[in-house]
């Protein structure tokens, strides 16, 4: 694949990756606790839920607008990187102490774990190019 074929490629791949992140951050933030299959949570919970759902909407709205000059956009790259990778970290902290989420988190899981550094070392070898 050749250098500018690849680099579409990874805008391609990021531009529909962060389909999740802010499809369910806006949904999260539109619906609350509900969104997690919780309608009677606490008013506490419900804020919770949209905050970090607010928080998930920006990072792929960020990672977003990384896209158009993805090469030369590694330090905001990297930042929402280590903030999806820390959430997964938390997230895994929460299998130790709860067990294994649903499938829904599960998905979460591996695409802060293994998708989003995935494509961050991809970005990281783009920019070296």
């Amino acid at each position: 694949m050749t250098g500018a074929a690849e680099r579409r490629a990874l805008q391609a791949a990021v531009t529909v990756l962060a389909l999740v992140p802010v499809g369910a951050g806006l949904a999260g933030a539109l619906s609350g606790a509900a969104f997690l299959g919780v309608p009677d949570g606490t008013a506490d919970l419900d804020s919770h839920v949209r905050y970090l759902s607010g928080l998930l909407l920006a990072v792929g709205i960020g990672f977003w607008r990384c896209v158009p000059a993805i090469e030369s956009r590694g330090g905001r790259f990297a930042l929402l990187t280590a903030i999806v990778a820390t959430g997964g970290l938390a997230r895994l902290a929460g299998v130790a102490a709860e067990g294994w989420p649903g499938p829904a988190m599960m998905f979460g899981l591996v695409m802060e774990l293994a998708v989003t550094p995935g494509l961050y070392l991809w970005q990281r070898r783009i920019a070296r190019r």
